[in-house]
């Protein structure tokens, strides 16, 4: 009779208490933020810098791509490889579409959208702040065309040239 009591109380302890604390396993799936590479090649790296090799780089739309002719052997990037990394996987979806490449340059990260367009970030702090600023010049009617957008001070973006023409919506 002890032993079907424990038994019981085993039972119940287990249905109320344990059951709903059970661990289940979720697989969380990375925002990519660029490629390296192309074609078959090609693998896609996630905002912070990691190499994810097990996951396809999608096709439409295409990753933008980092100027590395292969991924880093540790499977991590680093310094201006990794300052692009977070630039890109600060991206809107909205302008994700438009995106090229990046490179690292005098300005630091440079963004280039389809059509020729340079983004000019300086470094990765403030990168959703400077999405925004480049989302409302992007998007300001009276803007046709221009060079580059500098957003190193996303409160006063900078504008100039006008060689490069918007490019269409997808």
């Amino acid at each position: 009779m002890a032993l079907l009591a424990v038994i019981a109380v085993g039972a119940a302890g287990w249905l109320f208490l344990l059951r709903e604390r059970a661990v289940e396993p979720t697989v969380s799936v990375p925002r990519l933020a660029a490629a390296i590479g192309e074609g078959e090649d090609a693998v896609a790296v996630s905002a912070d810098g990691a190499v994810v090799r097990w996951l396809p780089v999608p096709e439409d739309p295409p990753l933008p791509l980092l100027p590395l002719d292969e991924p880093p052997e540790r499977g991590r990037l680093a310094g201006p490889a990794l300052q692009q990394a977070r630039v890109l996987g600060a991206a809107p979806e909205a302008l994700r579409p438009y995106l090229e490449r990046s490179r690292w340059g005098e300005n630091g990260v440079e963004v280039v959208l389809r059509g020729g367009i340079e983004l000019r970030f300086g470094d990765a702090s403030k990168a959703r702040r400077k999405w925004s600023a480049a989302a409302a010049v992007l998007a300001d009617p009276r803007t046709v065309a221009l060079d580059y957008v500098d957003l190193q001070s996303p409160a006063h973006p900078a504008t100039g040239g006008s060689g490069h023409v918007l490019p269409p919506l997808p």
